[in-house]
């Protein structure tokens, strides 16, 4: 079938409609009939009523709103069976996040525990689950070690250092800092979450998120390190701190401790074809196989029987204190040290918590507010540093988990926190004998879905350059100058790059579709013809203060007047007209008093004197005829001011009394062809007498600065399509005002076609309409404003357009 069958055509037919006249059709609304007064705003926002009421604590708890409905027969196996899938995930990410973080992993499983807890009052996602994640581990790891080094509790042995650290004092240290970042973290988030600020994790882009956790993983892998080879390399902080830290770890490669590096090589080899065969198999198995927990207790058995800690030297996790230890306050003296960390932190934990929470939302068909989540994992993260806990947000592994395994509320991670906390209480020592290998290890595996997204790098390369350079900049960045500080790079840099292509947009010349009311880009269409003396002109971004110019000097481009050397050339012009009048001024005194000298004179004499008119060669002078008196004058000239343009006679007058005027051209005249003329200064000729008075009007009347030899254009309307704008600022209000004053100079009208009301809006606030322009110069759509400037042009000087045929157009106005 044909296209144009297919799709069926249709017929319009209605008036040109400006924005005055679309206002009074369409009865627009003023700003405060949609915006009531702000006394009413305030007294509405201080009404206290039951409904409202109940819907503030419903938002703010929303647990009340959910639970009542639980159906323990539909949801409370499935919920069951997922949380202790993720419970026995949390053992293992726990303690060996813990070693990210620099702290003992008792302090993981904390960590996994409290927020867990009170994310489920709440959290409005259903299927994410709350604890340790590698890239906080990490973030909170490089503060800890930063204001708690080695170097700082080296135990005294009389007057002397030795090589030994105080583990005990440099662990209890590190827990305080890290506790103590992770609740300043989480009053950044509640606070942020309370001013409603949930719209901030939108500016973190998917590449720069992709990119930073993926820097983030090679963090892990350089931290990790040192428990795989078991060697023990210097502390470096500050940018470039990962490249010192991997040169001193391969520097230390002899010293490697064999037997920890084959417990490492081992494990890695295990888990690695575990879970290929977990992913092979997971079809066929209802809940995955747990592999970290059943390494991590082989490890232990394996470990104690054969005394590895004891025979070999294995660096193992130690003591495990069992129950769980009472609140306390965070040294709150740490905040000043910490508070860009802890800013960092609550940024990407949150970022990373409403990617996963809106991502299983929309698979499930529930709603996740934004700004309560940061208020829940906020409060999360508050209420855990009281006990003990670092920073957490949602992993990505725990949550797929809990959803494939049939978890449909939190509910969920109460069942895995009550797991952790039956661990805590009972089986914690069991674990005295784990090697700290085994830990990196798993940490290291499960790195591997972090390390796949290089593959962005080609994907990003076939779509879109500048998001490979936001990726590029951000792993960068995020590798030489730390989490913190990439973090701050990465997002300064995404935005300048937001910036740059408002600078940087397409700029077009937009031509009519034959037998359409569309408008496109003629460059990039083949078939798209523009319209005869009409420019449309659009650019793809918004106008505002940061691309005005740019937007001007496009604008002369593409329309091709230069319209700043036109003025220009014009005032100079209008200058010297105004020196050319004072000299006229001048002679006409001088030949008032002349006259008035004669008249003296001419009472002397018997008669009165007799004057001549004669005319020669393309000139005219007067000449008196007097026996006694004889003064030939200088030519006298007719002065016409008409801006800058004059006309001259070129040809002698006819018998009928007229002669051809030629328009004087801008420039530099050709004074060999023109040698008959007088001369002024500064190279100014002025205006000729003319067989009558009424011609030389008209004829002045008929010339513009168009007529000037420098510039010629057929252009008499520019239409400015501003659809793509949705603000405008004050310096682009005051770009548009001049853009109207300078064309209206060289009689090219301006016409605006597509704003938005809010554009509208803002225009009228920013004073742009004046006597000078109206709405009447604002229309509804481009092909308004084509039809209008046609008509309105075509009566005076151009010929008077049909739309119907100029723009081939079935549709009718």
């Amino acid at each position: 079938m044909d296209t144009r069958q297919r799709l069926g055509k249709y017929r319009v037919e209605r008036e040109v409609l400006d924005e005055r006249r679309l206002e009074e059709l369409t009865q627009r609304k003023t700003y405060s009939d949609i915006q009531p007064p702000l006394t009413h705003r305030l007294k509405d926002s201080l009404r206290c009523t039951v409904p409202k009421l109940k819907r503030s604590v419903l938002n703010s708890f929303p647990v009340l709103y959910w639970l009542p409905k639980y159906s323990v027969w539909d949801y409370g196996m499935p919920d069951l069976v997922s949380g202790i899938s993720v419970g026995i995930m949390h053992l293992p990410q726990g303690m060996a996040y813990a070693l990210l973080a620099s702290v003992p992993p008792v302090f993981g499983l904390y960590s996994s525990l409290y927020p867990a807890l009170i994310y489920f009052f709440f959290g409005t996602s259903r299927h994410i689950s709350i604890g340790t994640f590698t890239i906080l581990s990490i973030m909170v790891g490089s503060v800890t070690e930063r204001l708690a080094p080695d170097e700082n509790f080296l135990k005294r042995n009389g007057t002397n250092f030795t090589a030994e650290v105080d583990i005990s004092a440099r662990d209890s240290y590190r827990v305080q800092v890290a506790a103590a970042t992770t609740v300043l973290g989480g009053l950044i988030q509640v606070l942020l979450g309370v001013v409603k600020f949930g719209f901030v994790g939108m500016y973190l882009s998917e590449p720069l998120v992709r990119a930073y956790t993926t820097a983030a993983a090679a963090h892990a892998v350089v931290a990790q390190l040192k428990y795989i080879f078991g060697v023990s390399p210097a502390r470096f902080t500050g940018p470039l701190s990962q490249v010192y830290t991997l040169v001193d770890v391969c520097s230390l490669l002899p010293e490697t401790h064999l037997p920890t590096l084959a417990v490492s090589a081992l494990t890695i080899g295990l888990l690695i074809a575990a879970k290929e065969l977990n992913s092979f198999f997971s079809s066929k198995l209802p809940v995955p196989i747990p592999v970290e927990l059943i390494t991590i207790v082989a490890a232990t058995l394996i470990s104690s029987y054969t005394h590895l800690n004891t025979n070999y030297t294995v660096s193992v996790v130690g003591e495990i204190p069992s129950g769980l230890s009472p609140p306390s306050v965070p040294d709150v003296s740490i905040f000043g040290e910490v508070i860009g960390d802890a800013f960092a932190l609550a940024i990407v934990g949150y970022a990373v918590s409403i990617s996963l929470g809106k991502t299983f939302a929309l698979k499930h068909g529930y709603k996740v507010d934004s700004n309560q989540e940061l208020v829940a994992l906020g409060l999360s993260n508050a209420a855990g540093g009281f006990f003990q806990c670092f920073s957490v947000c949602s992993s990505m592994s725990r949550s797929l988990i809990q959803e494939t395994t049939g978890g449909k509320t939190q509910m969920a991670g109460v069942a895995a926190a009550l797991i952790v906390l039956v661990t805590i209480l009972k089986l914690g020592p069991l674990f005295q004998e784990l090697p700290k290998a085994v830990l990196a290890s798993i940490v290291l595996v499960n790195l591997k879905g972090m390390f796949k997204q290089y593959s962005d790098i080609v994907t990003l390369w076939r779509s879109s350059k500048i998001d490979l350079v936001v990726w590029l900049v951000t792993w960068v960045s995020t590798m030489l100058l730390n989490l913190d500080l990439g973090l701050a790079a990465s997002i300064i840099f995404a935005l300048f790059t937001v910036i740059f292509r408002t600078q940087m947009p397409t700029y077009s010349v937009l031509g009519n579709v034959p037998d359409t009311e569309l408008y496109v880009d003629t460059e990039t269409h083949r078939e798209a013809k523009e319209i005869p003396g009409v420019t449309i002109f659009r650019s793809s971004a918004t106008v505002y203060f940061a691309n005005a110019e740019l937007y001007l000097d496009a604008l002369k481009e593409k329309s091709g007047l230069d319209i700043s050397k036109m003025i220009i050339y014009k005032r100079r012009q209008e200058a010297k007209q105004r020196r050319r009048e004072k000299r006229a001024e001048r002679r006409a005194k001088r030949q008032t008093k002349r006259e008035r000298r004669a008249q003296r004179a001419a009472t002397q004499l018997s008669g009165p004197p007799e004057f001549s008119v004669e005319e020669g060669a393309g000139c005219w002078k007067d000449t008196r005829i007097d026996e006694t008196v004889a003064e030939k004058e200088e030519p006298g000239w007719t002065e016409r001011e008409n801006g800058t343009v004059f006309v001259i006679p070129t040809t002698p007058r006819t018998p009928e009394g007229q002669s051809r005027w030629e328009y004087l051209k801008g420039g530099d005249p050709d004074c060999t062809s023109l040698d008959w003329m007088s001369e002024d200064q500064d190279g100014d000729t002025t205006t000729l007498g003319s067989s009558t008075e009424d011609t030389l009007s008209r004829d002045l009347e008929r010339v513009s600065l168009g007529s000037l030899g420098k510039w010629t254009w057929d252009i008499h309307s520019i239409i400015l399509d501003l659809s793509t704008t949705n603000f405008i600022d004050i310096v682009a209000i005051k770009m548009m005002k001049n853009i109207f004053q300078d064309f209206r100079e060289i009689d090219v009208d301006i016409y605006i076609a597509g704003c938005q009301v809010s554009v509208v809006e803002q225009l009228e606030r920013g004073d742009f309409f004046s006597e000078t322009v109206t709405k009447h110069q604002l229309f509804a759509s481009v092909h308004d404003a084509v039809l209008f400037c046609l008509n309105h042009r075509g009566a005076t000087s151009v010929p008077r357009y049909d739309p119907t045929l100029d723009l081939h157009n079935n549709t009718t106005f």
